[in-house]
C-alpha cells in the first residue's frame, strides 16, 4: 500500500519515465507472436491513419503549442475504422506476415507517446490519456499475463513518483477509468505463478488506488467493485494460500482506509448523522456487492433494477469467457443479465476503454466521492459472511471475514456505533453470527470470534447494551467452574474465603447435551462443574479468559458493567460476576479443566483492575448532571435490585410469600391489587416462568389472572401468534383443568375488542387456541416419530365445524399449521436449540429497544461501590496466590495488589476490605497467633557492643521467606498511612506487635512518653558472648560445648544458622518500621482509636476479682508458696506483654480531650481489673498498672471528665498487701505525685482522703521511695494554697514525726556501730544515705514548727470548741516535737528543741477562755524532762544529752515565766509550779554535775526573784491562813537549794519588815500592772544554745 503522505522523488525526466514505461510494454507485445509484425508507426509513435482532420486535444498540450495534424496525434480514427478496430482486438495479418492493420492496444501507447512529445510538465497531462493505453492493456483478454503485469507495475509507478497527484487535470475519471479497469483484467492464462503476480499486482494497486491522492475521489461503484475484486481473491479456494492471505492483508489495508473515510463524513456531516444515514437509503440503485467463491456467488442474484457486482472465476481455475475467443483466459468480469449482456452501470464502466481519449473527454462524468452506501455494502458483506449455518460459506471465509471485521472496527468502531444502518448491522447480525461462533470447536475461528467480539464491544458497547450481556453471560456460564476449590497443606481455608460458588446470573443457565468430545476432566466429573460449555476444549477455555482479559483491559470497563447491570435491577451482576470468574480461575486447579496459563491471566486481569482503580483515586470525581446516574441513586438501585431478588427467590419457593415480602418492601405497591401485582411478573426476569404458570392457573388468582393478561395486546395477530407471545411469558401447567382456565381467559382477551375477520368468536378461539397447543406438542414431541405426527389435512378435520358451525378459512389454518411446524412455541431458556437461539435473539432485540444505550463511565465516581462488591474474591485470591505462588516474579505483583487494595479501601472508607487484608497477611506472616511463643530458651548472643536474642519467633520468620514478606508487606504496604481506617484488623496488628515485644524485637519506647523507664523484658535464659570465639570451631569444641550445655543444665547456644535467621528477621523488622507506626496510632482519630484500644484490651487476661471495693484487711495476707507449672499454682508470672499493652491504651486515652472521652473509660476499667487482681499479677505489671491509672485519673480531672474517682483508686491502691505495695511503691508515689502537682479539685481530693495517707504511711519507710514521700509531704507543707486540712493534719504530722525518728534510728545506729568497735568507714553509699535520712530529719521537724502557723486557720474553720480544738491542733505539734526533743541525732534534736521552744511561746498558744494549753508543762515539757532523765535516752548521745537537759530545765522555768501571769488565774497554777520544783530537784539530783547545778539554780532564782518582785511569793504575815505556796515552795527548794532561801529572802530588821508589809499593794494590782512588762520580757526571749 502506498502512504498517502509519503513521496518519492524520481532522478529521470517524468516524461521519459512514462515513455520508457510505454516502450517496455510494447516492447513486450512486439516479441508476442500476436503482435510480431506491428508497423512503424508503432514504433515511430505514429499513426496508419489516412485521415487529414485536425483536432485539438486542451487537455495534452500547453496553449502556447501550435496545432498539430491529427494524423501525427494518432487520434484521428473515424468511427468506422473505430469499430472495426473494437471488433478486432486480435489484429488482422496478411500473406508473408505482413500486418495489414496495427493492434489497437500498440496503437494507443504510439499515440500517448506522440502527445507526450510537447508534455513539459507531466502534472498537467490529462489523467484519462496517460492511463487510457494501459488501462486497455489491463482489460484485454488478448494480453498474457506478463504483459498485463508490465501494465500495473508503469501505474503502480505512476502513483510512487508523484506523476498522478491531486492537481493532475480529470483525476476523478482517471481514478474511475483505473478502477474499472483493475476490476476488470483480462489476459491470457499461462503458469498459475505468472496468473497470481498479476493478481497480487493488482492488490497492490487497488491499495495504492484507495490510499493516494486520488482515492477519495473514487465513487461508491468503484470502491464495491474493488473490495468485491478483492473479496473473491480471498475466497477462491483455487488460488494459493499465499495469493489468498496477501488479498486478505490487502483487504485489510483497503478496508481501514474505506472506514477511515467514516470519520471523514462524520466531520462533514456534523451533527447531522442521521439524515446522512436516510439520504444514503433512499438511493435510487442501491448498491449490492457479491463477492464469489470458486464461480458461485456468495450472495443472491440482484433483483430487477438493483445494480450488483459479481466476481466470477470457475471451478477449475479458468476464465468464464462469453465468447469462444475468450476461452482459456482469466478474467474478472462483469455479470451477464439474463439476455446475456452486460450490465451497465453509472461509473466509469460504463465508458469504453477503446475510445480515443479526446471522445471521452467530450462526454463528463460527474461522479460523487464515495461515502456511506459503500461502507455500509461492504461491512454488510464482511458481516453475512460469518453466518454460522450456511453451508456455502466455509470456516475459512469466516476466519477472513472476521479478521477484516475487526480492522475495520479497530479503525471506525465508534463510528460506526453512530450511524444507525451500521450500528444496526452490528446490534443484530454481527452479535448474532458472532455470539453463535463462539460456541464454535474451531478453535482459529473461535480466536477470531473471540477478537472481533473483544474489538466490537472496545468500540461499540454503547449501543451493545444487551447484546454485551448476553456474551459475557455466556463466557462466565463456560468458564465459572463449580467445583469446591481444593484443600492445600500449609494454607488455611479462611484465607480464600470469598471466592463465588457459582456466578449471579440473572437466571440459570440454559443445561445443554453432552456433545461426547473430550474435556481435560473425567466424564463422569463433567457434571460437577455444572456449567454451560463444561465440555469446552482447554484451549477455547483459555482464548475465552484471554477475551476477558482483553476487555478488563479497558480502564473504564468494569465501571460500565457495575453501572449499566449489576446497578440494574433486570439485568445480571456481570461485574461482580467477572471479578468472581477471574478470581477463581486464578487458582492453580483452574488448569486441570483449561491450561496452565489461565490461571496466569486471570491474575493478571484481576490485577489490572485493582491497578485502574488505584490510578483513579486521585482524580477529581468527573460528574457530568444529566450523562452519569449518581451514586446516591446507583445504591438505591442496587438494594432494590437485592430486594427483588430475594423476593423472586421467596415467590419461586411460595408465590404469596414472596408477593408479601415484595409488597412489605415496597417493590409493589399493593398486594390486593391484581394490576400492580401482574404488573411486577410480567416485568420481571428473576422469577421462575413454571411457578409463574402454576400460580396464574390457580382458581383462586383468576382476578391476577385477567390483569395479567391485559398487559398484552392481541391486535391483528393470527390466533398462534397471540398465544406464542402469551407462553413467552410463562410456563403452561401440566394439568388439564388449569390449561383450560388459561386458555379461557386468552379466548376472553383476543376477543375482547373488534373480533378479527374469520373468526365466529371466543368459542372458536378457544378451541383453536386448544388445537395449536396440541399440534405444537405433537409436531415437537422427540418421541413421535415422523410418519405419525399430524398433517394438515389431520389438523384442519380436528377443526372442522368449531369456528360458529362453519369451517375456519383454509388459507388460515395453512399459515397456523406451517407456522408451528417450523416454529415451535417454546421457550427459550428451556431449549438449546438454533431456532431457540433465534426466538431469544429476536426478544432481546425488542428489549433494546427500551433499554438504552450503555453509559459509559470515564470517571472515579463509582469506584467506591464497585470495590466494596468486589474486593472479597480479590483479597481471597491475592492471599491463596501468595501462599502458592512458587515463582519470584509473583511476588512483586502480589505485594502491589495487596498495597492498592488497602488504598482503595482505606481511601473510601471500606474498613471490612482492610481489615480482611490485614488478617490474610497476619496469618501468613505466622506472628499473629494466639498461642504465645516459647521464650523458655531465648538466648541472648553478644557480639561486641551489639547484641541479638535468639528467639523460637525469630528463628522461624527468619527461615520463612513468605512469612517475612508477607510481615513487611503488612506494615510497610497496608498498614503504614491507613491505620485510620482499620477496625477490626487490629486484633491482628497487635498481636503481631506483642509477640515481637516479648521476644525483644521490638524496642519498648513508649515508656518515655509518660516518663517511665522501658518495660523491663524477661531475662535470658542464657548469655553467650561470641566476642572472643573464633569463627569456626572443629568437632571437638563442638561436642564440649553441648556437653557443658548439659551439665550445667542450660539449653544449647543458638546455631549459626540460627543465628542468621535471627538477624534476618531483625532486618524485617526494622524495615517494617513498627515504631513509626506505633507513632501514627497516637495519632489517629477517636473513632479508630477506640478500634485500637478494644483490641488491645482483647489482649488483656480476663478479670476473676470482683468489681467492688472491698474492706482492707487489717493484716495483709501472706501468699502460699507453690511449686508449679500452672500459673494458678505458682507465684504470679511476668508478662512484658501485658505491661506493653496497658502502657499503649493509657497513652492513647490521655492523647487529648477527644480520645479520653472515647476510651478513657475502657481504659479505666481495664486498669482496676488488673489492679483488682493484684493477687495474681506480678508486681511489676501491678506497679505499671497503679501508675497508669493515676495517670489517667490526673488527665480526666485535667479534661473536666470523671472517668474514675480518686478515692476509689485510692481505696484500690492501700487495699493492697504489704509486700505487693511496697514492690510497687516506686511508681505507685509516681503517680501520686503526677496526680498531686494538679492543682484544683483533684489534689484535694486525694490530700484529703485517708487511703492516700494511708498508703504513704506503708511505703514511706522504704529507703527507695522515702526522699520522694518526704518531698511529697514537704510540697503539701509548704504549699502556699491550704493543702492541710482537718482531715489530714495527724497524718502530716504523724509522717513528720516518722522521717525525724528515722534520722534518729539511723544516728542511733551509727552510734552503735563506733560504740562495737567497728572503726572501717561505711561505703560512701551507706554514709550518703544516713546523712539524707539526717537531713530528711531536721526539715521534718522544720515542717512540724511550720504547721504551727497553719493551727490558728484550722482552728477557726473546724467549728470546735477552743478546748476541743485545742487539744486537736496543738497537741500532736507538741506530741512531735517533745518526742524529737530526745531524738539521738543531735542537729536533730536541737532543731526540735528550737522548735518547741518557738511554739511554746507562739502568741497564739495561751488564751484565757480555756486552760486546755496549760498542759504544756504536764503533757510536753515534764514528760520531755522525764525522759531526758532515763539512762537510755542519757546513752543515746552520752556528750549531748546533758546540754539538752539543761536546755529543757532552762526552757522549763522560762516558759512559766512567760505565761505566769496568766497561770495566776488558774487554779492549777500551784499544782503546775510545784511540778516545775518537783522536775528541777530530779535535774539537780540527775548526778550530771555541777554545771547543770548552776544553770539550774540560777533560772530558779529568776524565777523565784520574779515571784518576790511580783507578790507571789511573799512571806506570810503573821496568822495568815493562806500561805500554802510559801511554805511549800520553800519546802520543795530546801530539798535542793537549801541556800536559796536566805539568798531571796534575805532576814531583814524588824523595824523594816514591818514598813515593807505596809507598803506591799494587793497582788491582784500587782498583777495587772505588771503585765505590760512580763509581755516585753516574753518579747526579748532567746533560745538558749545547746
Amino acid at each position: 500500500m502506498i502512504p498517502r503522505e509519503r513521496t518519492i522523488s524520481v532522478a529521470v525526466d517524468p516524461v521519459a519515465l512514462i515513455t520508457t514505461e510505454c516502450i517496455t510494454v510494447t516492447s513486450a507485445m512486439r516479441k508476442h507472436a500476436r503482435w510480431a509484425h506491428s508497423s512503424v508507426s508503432a514504433i515511430l509513435g505514429g499513426s496508419p491513419s489516412t485521415s487529414k482532420s485536425r483536432a485539438t486535444t486542451s487537455h495534452s498540450r500547453n496553449k502556447e503549442e501550435p496545432e498539430v495534424p491529427l494524423e501525427l496525434s494518432g487520434m484521428g480514427m473515424n468511427s468506422a475504422s473505430s469499430d472495426f478496430l473494437l471488433g478486432s482486438r486480435w489484429g488482422l495479418r496478411g500473406k508473408k506476415g505482413k500486418s495489414l492493420q496495427d493492434d489497437p492496444l500498440i496503437a494507443a501507447f504510439a499515440r500517448l507517446r506522440n502527445d507526450l512529445r510537447r508534455c513539459k510538465d507531466i502534472r498537467t497531462f490529462d489523467i484519462p490519456a496517460l492511463l487510457h493505453p494501459f488501462l486497455q492493456v489491463i482489460r484485454s483478454s488478448s494480453t498474457s499475463a506478463s504483459i498485463t503485469s508490465l501494465a500495473l507495475v508503469a501505474i503502480t509507478k505512476f502513483f510512487a513518483y508523484d506523476l498522478i497527484s491531486r492537481e493532475s487535470p480529470r483525476l476523478a475519471l482517471g481514478m474511475q477509468l483505473l478502477s474499472a479497469a483493475i476490476t476488470h483484467c483480462r489476459f491470457e492464462a499461462s503458469d498459475s505463478a505468472a496468473d497470481e503476480t498479476v493478481l497480487l499486482r493488482i492488490l497492490k494497486l487497488m491499495e495504492g488506488i484507495l490510499s493516494g491522492p486520488g482515492g477519495e475521489l473514487l465513487g461508491d461503484e468503484s470502491v464495491c467493485e474493488m473490495m468485491e475484486t478483492g473479496l473473491s481473491m480471498c475466497c477462491q479456494i483455487r488460488l494459493s494460500e499465499l495469493l489468498r492471505r496477501s488479498a486478505e492483508m490487502s483487504m485489510s489495508s483497503m478496508c481501514q482506509v474505506v472506514f477511515e473515510r467514516l470519520k471523514i463524513l462524520e466531520v462533514e456531516a456534523g451533527e447531522n448523522v442521521e439524515a446522512m444515514d436516510e439520504a444514503s437509503r433512499d438511493s435510487p440503485n442501491p448498491l449490492k456487492l457479491a463477492p464469489s467463491v470458486d464461480g458461485t456467488s456468495v450472495m443472491p442474484n440482484p433483483t430487477d433494477g438493483e445494480l450488483k457486482l459479481t466476481a466470477k472465476v470457475d471451478e477449475k481455475g479458468g476464465t468464464q469467457s462469453n465468447t469462444e475467443e475468450n476461452q482459456g483466459s482469466s478474467s474478472l468480469d462483469l455479470p451477464r443479465t439474463d439476455d446475456g449482456s452486460v450490465a451497465q452501470r453509472a461509473s466509469a464502466s460504463a465508458v469504453e476503454l477503446s475510445q480515443p481519449p479526446a471522445k471521452i473527454s467530450e462526454e463528463p462524468v460527474s461522479i460523487k466521492p464515495y461515502g456511506l452506501p459503500s461502507i455500509r455494502e461492504l461491512f454488510r458483506v464482511l458481516v453475512d459472511l460469518l453466518q454460522p449455518h450456511s453451508k456455502q460459506h466455509g470456516d475459512g471465509m469466516r476466519v477472513m471475514a472476521l479478521r477484516i471485521i475487526d480492522v475495520s472496527l479497530e479503525v471506525a468502531g465508534p463510528s460506526i456505533a453512530r450511524h444507525p444502518s451500521l450500528a444496526m448491522l452490528a446490534k443484530d447480525d454481527l452479535c448474532r453470527h458472532l455470539f453463535q461462533l463462539v460456541r464454535s470447536e474451531n478453535m482459529t475461528l473461535l480466536n477470531e470470534s473471540l477478537r472481533v467480539a473483544g474489538t466490537l464491544l472496545h468500540t461499540c458497547r454503547s449501543v451493545l447494551k444487551l447484546q454485551q450481556e448476553l456474551f459475557l453471560s455466556y463466557l462466565v456460564a463456560c468458564l465459572h467452574p463449580r467445583v469446591e476449590i481444593p484443600a492445600e497443606p500449609g494454607i488455611d481455608r479462611t484465607l480464600y474465603e470469598g471466592i463465588p460458588d457459582a456466578p449471579k446470573l440473572a437466571r440459570p443457565p440454559t443445561s445443554s447435551n453432552s456433545s461426547g468430545r473430550s474435556t481435560p476432566v473425567p466424564v463422569k466429573d463433567r457434571q460437577k462443574l455444572g456449567m454451560e460449555g463444561g465440555s469446552r476444549k482447554p484451549d477455547a477455555r483459555e482464548a475465552m479468559v484471554e477475551s476477558i482479559g482483553a476487555l478488563s483491559r479497558i480502564p473504564s470497563y468494569l465501571v460500565e458493567l457495575f453501572v449499566n447491570y449489576d446497578c440494574e435491577v433486570d439485568r445480571a451482576d456481570l461485574c461482580e460476576d467477572m471479578i468472581g470468574l477471574l478470581a477463581r480461575n486464578a487458582f492453580p486447579d483452574a488448569a486441570t479443566w483449561s491450561t496452565t496459563n489461565v490461571p496466569a491471566l486471570c491474575l493478571d486481569a484481576l490485577l489490572g483492575y485493582v491497578q485502574f482503580i488505584a490510578d483513579r483515586l486521585h482524580q477529581d470525581p468527573q460528574t457530568h448532571p444529566g450523562s452519569y446516574p449518581s451514586p446516591e441513586e446507583l445504591r438505591e438501585q442496587r438494594a432494590r435490585k437485592k430486594i427483588v431478588i430475594r423476593g423472586a427467590t421467596k415467590f419461586n419457593e411460595h408465590p404469596r410469600s414472596g408477593i408479601a415480602y415484595l409488597a412489605s418492601q415496597g417493590i409493589i405497591d399493593n398486594p390486593d391489587n391484581a394490576h400492580s401485582v401482574a404488573a411486577f411478573l410480567r416485568g420481571t426476569t428473576r422469577i421462575s416462568k413454571s411457578v409463574l404458570g402454576d400460580f396464574l392457573s390457580k382458581k383462586a388468582n383468576d382476578q391476577l389472572l385477567e390483569a395479567f393478561m391485559d398487559l398484552f395486546d392481541f391486535n391483528n395477530k393470527r390466533v398462534d401468534e397471540a398465544l406464542r407471545e402469551l407462553l413467552n411469558s410463562f410456563r403452561l401447567p401440566g394439568e388439564a383443568p388449569l390449561i383450560e382456565r388459561i386458555v379461557e381467559e386468552f379466548s376472553e382477551k383476543y376477543c375482547a375488542g373488534a373480533t378479527p375477520a374469520g373468526i365466529a368468536g371466543k368459542d372458536a378461539v378457544h378451541v383453536l387456541a386448544y388445537a395449536i397447543i396440541i399440534l405444537n406438542t405433537d409436531q415437537h414431541n422427540p418421541s413421535v416419530k415422523d410418519e405419525k405426527r399430524m398433517t394438515y389435512a389431520d389438523f384442519a378435520k380436528n377443526l372442522r365445524g368449531v369456528n360458529g358451525g362453519a369451517n375456519f378459512e383454509p388459507e388460515y389454518l395453512q399459515q397456523i399449521y406451517d407456522s408451528i411446524r417450523t416454529n415451535e412455541i417454546i421457550l427459550p431458556e428451556e431449549h438449546s436449540t438454533a431456532r431457540a437461539f433465534d426466538y431469544a435473539w429476536e426478544e432481546l432485540l425488542v428489549k433494546t429497544r427500551s433499554a438504552g444505550d450503555l453509559v459509559l463511565c470515564d470517571t472515579n465516581s463509582f469506584d467506591a461501590d464497585m470495590f466494596q462488591a468486589t474486593w472479597r474474591p480479590i483479597v481471597a485470591t491475592l492471599s491463596y496466590v501468595f501462599m502458592s505462588a512458587s515463582e519470584d516474579v509473583v511476588f512483586p505483583r502480589i505485594n502491589t495488589g495487596f498495597l492498592q487494595c488497602a488504598q482503595i479501601a482505606a481511601t473510601y472508607g471500606i474498613t471490612e476490605a482492610l481489615d480482611r487484608i490485614v488478617y490474610c497477611l497476619s496469618s501468613i506472616s505466622t506472628i499473629a497467633q494466639d498461642r504465645p511463643w516459647n521464650t523458655s530458651l531465648n538466648t541472648k548472643v553478644q557480639r561486641g557492643k551489639e547484641s541479638v536474642m535468639v528467639s523460637e519467633l525469630a528463628v522461624k520468620l527468619g527461615g520463612n521467606f513468605r512469612a517475612k514478606l508477607a510481615t513487611y508487606v503488612l506494615f510497610q504496604y497496608v498498614v503504614h498511612g491507613n491505620v485510620h481506617e482499620i477496625r477490626s484488623g487490629w486484633k491482628h496488628i497487635v498481636q503481631i506487635w506483642l509477640n515481637l515485644f516479648a521476644n525483644s524485637l521490638i524496642s519498648p519506647s513508649l515508656s518515655r512518653q509518660v516518663g517511665l523507664d522501658p518495660i523491663p523484658l524477661q531475662t535470658p535464659t542464657h548469655v553467650i558472648d561470641r566476642a572472643d570465639k573464633p569463627a569456626e570451631g572443629g568437632f571437638i569444641s563442638s561436642f564440649f560445648s553441648t556437653i557443658s550445655s548439659y551439665t550445667a543444665d542450660d539449653p544449647p547456644e543458638p546455631s549459626e544458622e540460627e543465628l542468621a535467621y535471627t538477624m534476618t528477621t531483625v532486618d524485617c523488622v526494622v524495615n517494617c518500621h513498627i515504631e513509626d507506626l506505633l507513632s501514627e496510632a497516637t495519632r489517629m482519630p477517636p473513632r479508630a482509636t477506640k478500634d485500637l484500644v478494644l483490641a488491645l484490651l482483647e489482649q488483656l487476661p480476663q478479670d476473676s476479682s470482683p468489681a467492688v471495693i472491698v474492706v482492707k484487711p487489717e493484716r495483709p495476707s501472706t501468699p502460699v508458696k507453690t511449686n508449679g507449672h500452672r500459673q494458678g499454682n505458682r507465684a504470679p508470672h511476668y508478662d512484658p506483654s501485658l505491661v506493653y499493652v496497658l502502657e499503649l491504651i493509657t497513652l492513647l486515652a490521655i492523647r487529648d480531650e477527644s480520645t479520653l472521652a472515647a476510651v478513657g473509660e475502657l481504659v479505666a476499667d481495664a486498669l482496676q481489673n488488673v489492679i483488682r487482681n493484684a493477687a495474681n499479677t506480678h508486681f511489676l505489671t501491678l506497679s505499671r498498672a497503679i501508675f497508669y491509672l493515676l495517670l489517667l485519673l490526673q488527665k480526666s480531672v485535667i479534661q473536666d471528665q470523671s472517668l474514675v474517682r480518686a478515692p476509689v483508686v485510692l481505696h484500690m491502691i492501700s487495699s493492697l498487701s504489704q509486700p505487693k505495695l511496697e514492690k510497687s511503691a516506686a511508681l505507685v508515689l509516681k503517680g501520686l505525685i503526677v496526680c498531686i502537682k494538679v492543682s484544683g479539685t483533684l489534689r484535694n481530693e486525694i490530700i484529703n482522703t485517708p487511703d492516700f495517707w494511708s498508703t504513704i504511711e506503708r511505703i514511706h519507710s522504704i529507703p527507695a521511695v522515702s526522699p520522694g514521700v518526704f518531698s511529697l509531704l514537704k510540697a503539701i507543707v509548704e504549699d502556699k494554697a491550704p493543702a492541710i486540712t482537718a482531715d489530714n493534719y495527724e497524718f502530716v504530722i504523724g509522717l513528720l514525726n516518722s522521717f525525724a525518728n528515722a534520722g534518729g534510728a539511723a544516728a542511733a545506729s551509727r552510734q552503735q556501730r563506733e560504740i562495737n568497735g567497728r572503726r572501717t568507714q561505711p561505703q560512701e553509699q551507706t554514709q550518703i544515705r544516713e546523712n539524707d535520712v539526717f537531713q530528711r530529719g531536721e526539715e521534718a521537724v522544720s515542717l512540724v514548727h511550720q504547721l504551727t502557723s497553719r493551727v490558728p486557720a484550722l482552728i477557726e474553720q473546724s467549728h470546735l470548741a477552743k478546748n476541743e480544738a485545742w487539744m486537736t491542733y496543738w497537741s500532736p505539734i507538741f506530741e512531735c516535737l517533745r518526742m524529737q526533743c530526745e531524738n539521738p541525732h543531735r542537729n536533730i534534736r536541737r532543731r526540735a528543741f528550737s522548735c518547741l521552744q518557738s511554739a511554746l511561746q507562739s502568741a497564739e498558744l495561751a488564751s484565757t477562755d480555756h486552760q486546755e494549753w496549760t498542759a504544756i508543762f504536764s503533757e510536753v515539757l515534764f514528760p520531755l524532762i522525764e525522759r531526758l532523765l532515763k539512762p537510755e535516752v542519757y546513752q543515746s548521745d552520752p556528750a549531748g544529752m546533758g546540754e539538752t537537759r539543761i536546755a529543757v530545765a532552762k526552757l522549763l522555768c522560762k516558759i512559766f515565766l512567760h505565761y505566769l501571769v496568766t497561770l495566776a488565774e488558774w487554779e492549777g497554777m500551784m499544782e503546775t509550779w510545784f511540778g516545775i520544783l518537783e522536775q528541777t530537784d530530779r535535774l539537780m539530783k540527775s548526778g550530771q554535775g555541777s554545771g547543770m547545778e548552776e544553770e539550774i539554780s540560777e533560772s530558779l532564782k529568776n524565777i523565784l526573784y520574779f515571784m518576790k518582785s511580783d507578790g507571789y511569793l511573799v512571806p506570810p504575815a503573821p496568822g495568815e491562813k493562806d500561805a500554802i505556796i510559801w511554805h511549800d515552795t520553800w519546802r520543795r527548794v530546801d530539798r535542793f537549794l537549801p541556800a536559796m532561801r536566805k539568798e531571796i529572802f534575805p532576814d531583814p530588821p524588824p523595824q523594816r519588815q514591818q514598813q515593807q508589809q505596809q507598803r506591799q499593794p494587793p497582788r491582784q494590782e500587782k498583777v495587772s500592772a505588771e503585765q505590760g512588762r512580763q509581755g516585753e520580757t516574753l518579747a526579748d526571749a532567746k533560745v538558749p544554745e545547746l
